[in-house]
C-alpha cells in the first residue's frame, strides 16, 4: 500500500530535520434519498460519515532523501504537489457530497494545516488551513456545522523551503532561507448545529502509546514521531445515549505498531457502556486476503460491527487514489476507511462517497481517499446492546 499521511521535515538547526507525518467498488450511492433520518419506532435515527481529506502530496520523496540536500529538494517537491493539488477546490466537491447527505456527526482526519512563512521580501508562498476552508465552503451553501472535537496529532517545522514560483529561492545555510513551511496534522469531529434534539458533550482527545518513531537525520540521535491520538464526544439524540469516536492509524507497513494503537483504541476511548460510533482510517483492509495486520479483524471479533456489512458482498473500496491526484480511472483497490458500530439498533444503509471524478484535469479526485456515509437507528433511551 503507498504510503499516506506522511510527511518528513527539516528544521533550521544543527543541520536538516527530517520527519514523517502518516498514512473499484460501486459507484457511489446515494442516486436516491437516503431514509428518513427522523424515523419512529425503537430509537432515532443518526447520520454520520468519515472522510479523510489527504494533506495533499506522498511523502515517500523526503522518505527517500538520505542528505540534507536531497530531503530539501524532497520537501520543495511535497509542498509543490499539495499546492497543485488545490484543496480550495477538492473542498468544494466534499462540502458539496456532506450538503447532499446532511450527516449529523462527521470524523475528517488529516484536517492538515500548512504554514507557509516568508522570509524576505517579496515572497508569497501560500497556507492552507484545510479545516478554516472546509468550514467555510459548508457556510456557503447554507450549512452549519461547528466543531466539535480536534485530536492534534503530529505539528512539525518550520523547515526550510524552496518555491521558486513563490520568490522561495535560496536555503544558503541551516539557519538561513528564503521561506519556510511547518506542517500540522489532526482530526476532526463535525457536528450538525441544525440536527433538532441532539445534544453534544465536551470533546475528550489523547494520544496512543504506541507511536512509530523515525531518527532525524544529523540531529545526535533525536527522533519524531507523529503524535496519532484519537477524539471523541459523548452525545445524546432524543434521549438516545451514544459515544462518538474518531481516530487514524498508522499505515499498515509499520503493523505492529498500528495493531498496538488499535488495542489501545479498543481498550481506551472505545470501552464504555454507552452505545459506540466509531469513524477513521483504520489502514488496515476489511479483505484478509490483502491485509498484513491483525487490526480489522481485533476490532471487528469481540467488540464492533462493521456498518458496511449491511451491505454484503459489496466492496465498498475506500484508498487509494494516485498521489497527485491525477489518474484518470479510479484506484481505489481496498476498503479502511470505517464506520464501526456498537450497541445500536440497526445500521440501515451505508454508501461510500467521493468515489467519482470531480474534474476533467488534475486534481481528478476530491481526495485520495472515498468517504463512507451510513445511516444508524439508535436504542430507544438509555439503553445499550452487547454483542
Amino acid at each position: 500500500m503507498r504510503r499516506t499521511n506522511r510527511l518528513l521535515v527539516v528544521p533550521a538547526v544543527a543541520t536538516l530535520v527530517a520527519g514523517l507525518l502518516a498514512a473499484g467498488g460501486p459507484a457511489e450511492a446515494g442516486r436516491h434519498d437516503p431514509p428518513s433520518k427522523h424515523g419512529s419506532g425503537h430509537g432515532p435515527d443518526l447520520v454520520v460519515m468519515t472522510q479523510n481529506l489527504y494533506l495533499g502530496s506522498s511523502l515517500d520523496a523526503a522518505l527517500a532523501a538520505q542528505t540534507g540536500p536531497e530531503f530539501v529538494a524532497a520537501t520543495a517537491q511535497i509542498y509543490g504537489t499539495a499546492v497543485a493539488s488545490d484543496f480550495p477546490r477538492r473542498a468544494e466537491a466534499i462540502a458539496d457530497t456532506i450538503a447532499r447527505k446532511s450527516p449529523d456527526l462527521i470524523g475528517l482526519q488529516e484536517v492538515t494545516r500548512w504554514t507557509a512563512t516568508p522570509l524576505k521580501a517579496g515572497a508569497n508562498p501560500p497556507s492552507y488551513d484545510f479545516l478554516a476552508i472546509l468550514l467555510g465552503e459548508l457556510a456557503e451553501r447554507g450549512l452549519s456545522y461547528r466543531v466539535a472535537g480536534v485530536s492534534d496529532n503530529a505539528d512539525i517545522g518550520p523547515v526550510p523551503l524552496i518555491a521558486p514560483q513563490f520568490g522561495c529561492v535560496a536555503v544558503t545555510s541551516p539557519t538561513s532561507f528564503d521561506c519556510a513551511v511547518g506542517l500540522q496534522d489532526r482530526d476532526v469531529i463535525l457536528e450538525n448545529t441544525r440536527t433538532r434534539h441532539l445534544d453534544v458533550g465536551p470533546a475528550v482527545s489523547g494520544r496512543y502509546a504506541a507511536q512509530q518513531t523515525f531518527p532525524i537525520p544529523d540531529s545526535g540521535g533525536a527522533v519524531l514521531d507523529f503524535g496519532r491520538g484519537w477524539v471523541y464526544v459523548d452525545a445524546t439524540l432524543r434521549g438516545s445515549r451514544f459515544r462518538f469516536v474518531n481516530t487514524h492509524l498508522e499505515v499498515g507497513e509499520f503493523g505492529a505498531v498500528q495493531e498496538a494503537q488499535g488495542a489501545e483504541f479498543l481498550a481506551g476511548p472505545a470501552r464504555t457502556s454507552r452505545p459506540v460510533i466509531a469513524t477513521g482510517d483504520f489502514n488496515s483492509p476489511a479483505d484478509p486476503r490483502v491485509s498484513t495486520t491483525s487490526t480489522y479483524a481485533d476490532l471487528t471479533r469481540d467488540w464492533f460491527d462493521d456498518a458496511w456489512w449491511v451491505n454484503r458482498r459489496a466492496p465498498g473500496f475506500t484508498c487509494c487514489q494516485g498521489a497527485q491526484l491525477a489518474n484518470p480511472t479510479s484506484s481505489l483497490r481496498t476498503r479502511i476507511d470505517l464506520v464501526l458500530t456498537r450497541g445500536i439498533r440497526k445500521v440501515r444503509w451505508a454508501k461510500v462517497v467521493g468515489d467519482r471524478p470531480i474534474s476533467a484535469i488534475p486534481p481528478r479526485w476530491a481526495s485520495d481517499h472515498a468517504g463512507v456515509v451510513a445511516g444508524l437507528q439508535l436504542r430507544a433511551g438509555h439503553r445499550h446492546g452487547h454483542r
